[in-house]
């Protein structure tokens, strides 16, 4: 059996699985899964009942997205861009989710959590593509059921391993806070790397507004690409003058005409 030292789990576990996953969905880079594990094992022990686990994290979860579904439905694409600035998963941002959604559609936020950088862009950009708010919430709802259930039914699986950790953890005492901190802080400061090198590159072989303008009146005629997803066009029918909409996963079939000496710009969302 789970001991004392998960006693606070085992009082307060529907609570603070709530607040973790909340503060998960709303946007605050704390993992909610190695919990929703732990509380799978306490279910298995019976020590929690699964139905008002599994009713507290969807309902954690739906608070956690509809703030940002309401912000994407009235600021739109706006939102999505500062969400690019903070994310946690910069090269996983607004392009692969408008991807993902345009190809399933409503349906897609049933997975959009198991992904990587979609489960925090999503809600969003739903709002931004103005998907209806009941279909929001029920595919948002379905969503958290199964992203909840799958890492539930893992803590109850591997019960007896969670259990092992959590008493190690305790046997640590103070240090064990040390090593989560640890594991916490080295996570977001990888990423963190990642995500400085990554633009410090763009930055590299970025070209501003005026000097693209200056290259078109100068007559040096570059090829000109329209990165967004058709999503994206639909929603902002804006475009560069003479520029060529493409599919970024497959530039090559729209840039056989383009003589191989022209400067290339491309620009997506």
């Amino acid at each position: 059996m789970i001991e004392t030292g998960s006693s606070l789990l085992a009082q307060y576990g529907l609570a603070l699985v709530f607040a973790n996953v909340f503060l998960a969905q709303a946007g605050v880079p704390l993992p909610a899964v190695p919990l929703l594990i732990v509380a799978g094992a306490f279910v298995a022990y019976g020590q929690l009942a699964l139905a008002p686990l599994i009713a507290v994290t969807i309902a954690a979860s739906l608070l956690g997205d509809m703030p940002w579904y309401i912000a994407g439905r009235r600021y739109g694409y706006r939102v999505l861009r500062t969400l690019c600035r903070i994310a946690i998963e910069p090269d996983s941002c607004v392009k692969q989710t408008e991807n993902i959604f345009e190809r399933w559609g409503a349906p897609s936020l049933m997975a959009a959590k198991f992904i990587p950088g979609f489960s925090t862009v999503a809600p969003p950009l739903a709002g931004t593509m103005k998907l209806d708010f009941g279909r929001f919430l029920f595919f948002s709802a379905v969503g958290a059921l199964l992203w909840a259930g799958v890492a539930i039914a893992a803590g109850a699986f591997f019960s007896t391993e969670v259990e092992w950790v959590l008493a190690w953890l305790e046997d640590m005492g103070s240090g064990a806070l040390l090593v989560i901190a640890a594991v916490i802080l080295l996570y977001v400061g990888a990423k963190a790397v990642e995500r400085y090198l990554l633009i410090r590159f763009l930055r590299m072989v970025r070209i501003s507004v005026a000097e693209l303008r200056q290259l078109i009146t100068q007559g040096a005629r570059p090829a000109i690409l329209d990165a967004r997803s058709a999503l994206a066009r639909r929603q902002d029918p804006r475009h560069i003058p003479g520029a060529i909409a493409v599919d970024i996963v497959a530039p090559e079939a729209h840039l056989g005409a383009v003589a191989p000496d022209r400067d290339v710009v491309v620009y997506c969302s």
